[in-house]
């Protein structure tokens, strides 16, 4: 089963090399058309990749789909791998949206030029591949071995939501007092950038930069909302190369689609709201476990996926017209 993870890696590190190596070779900020452009061209190669998931998995090539999944008992076939692909995409994508914004404010905090912004996701999506790769390996095997974690993980998301919703409206701000005095306990840190470098050499003594500060910060929060998105697909599927290669789809688009959102998510006042609801939501599905196809019958994976996309899509509204009204008020 090596072919398909060395051949999904080497699609992802081309992508990568042609966004900073051709596309974005010079320093510059993205506008948004070209922010949404990439995001749409991310989106389409996700949809194509679904494509290409049901016919691997429909064939079990390379092993794939062939052992049964922890999360409903059954062997993934094609169109079963494909919809579980495309709702771990859409839950991803949606629960990482509260981390645009907070990497808007990291790069407000650290006051990173928007030319050197797109340098920082860049490297920041290797470190969250990495991350995101070593939990989704440990989590896979734990749930392999003892199927009751799935359970914990249910609790932890209800608990999640529930503290989201009871949670009192207030500016969210980095939390990195522990992280900023670390790095200026152990590495010297320049207070002036330095272009492009993350650090530099000055009288023989190595120098980290503001923009390693902000790497480290955006890998951080990284990790933190990680922890909250993971447990949520392994409500859908506990098949690694599904959890991951959503994982990655949903990374890549958003970071693409940064600078067309983080100036607007802020407008989505009932975005938290939405994702408590849909974390709340999946955390239910993996409490019930079996019992959910017994509510939803034999396509209960295309219900979860339809019931997700409903929660958000009322968020959305539900914010725009709020803000409608408001403007109107005023």
């Amino acid at each position: 089963m090596i072919l398909p993870w060395a051949g999904f890696l080497a699609f992802v590190l081309v992508l990568l090399s042609l966004d900073l190596g051709v596309f974005n070779k010079k320093a510059h900020a993205p506008s948004i058309k070209e922010a949404l452009g990439f995001a749409a061209f991310t989106v389409a190669l996700a949809l194509g990749f679904a494509g290409l998931v049901y016919f691997v998995y429909q064939s079990h090539w390379q092993g794939l789909g062939s052992v049964a999944d922890t999360v409903d008992h059954q062997i993934n076939g094609g169109r079963l791998a494909a919809v579980k692909f495309l709702t771990g995409y859409v839950i991803e994508l949606s629960l990482s949206m509260d981390n645009v914004f907070m990497i808007a404010l990291i790069f407000q905090h650290v006051k990173v030029p928007p030319a050197l912004q797109h340098r920082v996701l860049f490297w920041g999506i290797l470190g969250a591949l990495a991350m995101r790769g070593a939990m989704i390996g440990a989590g896979a095997v734990l749930v392999a071995r003892y199927h009751w974690i799935l359970l914990l993980f249910g609790v932890f998301l209800v608990f999640t939501a529930v503290k989201m919703l009871l949670a009192r409206e207030k500016e969210k701000t980095p939390n990195d007092a522990f992280i900023v005095q670390w790095l200026n306990k152990h590495f010297r840190v320049t207070k002036e950038f330095h272009g492009k470098k993350f650090q530099i050499i000055q009288k023989g003594k190595r120098y980290f930069t503001p923009l390693m500060v902000a790497l480290v910060l955006v890998e951080s929060t990284d990790l933190l909302f990680a922890v909250d998105s993971i447990p949520a697909i392994f409500a859908i599927t506990t098949d690694p190369f599904l959890v991951f290669t959503s994982n990655v789809f949903a990374i890549l688009c958003l970071r693409s689609l940064y600078f067309g959102l983080a100036g607007m998510i802020q407008k989505f006042k009932y975005l938290n709201a939405s994702l408590a609801v849909v974390l709340g939501f999946v955390g239910v599905k993996m409490l019930l476990g079996e019992r959910m196809r017994d509510i939803f019958g034999a396509n209960a994976n295309l219900w979860t996926l339809a019931v997700i996309a409903a929660i958000l899509a009322a968020g959305a509204v539900a914010s725009i017209v709020s803000d409608a009204k408001t403007v109107k008020r005023s």
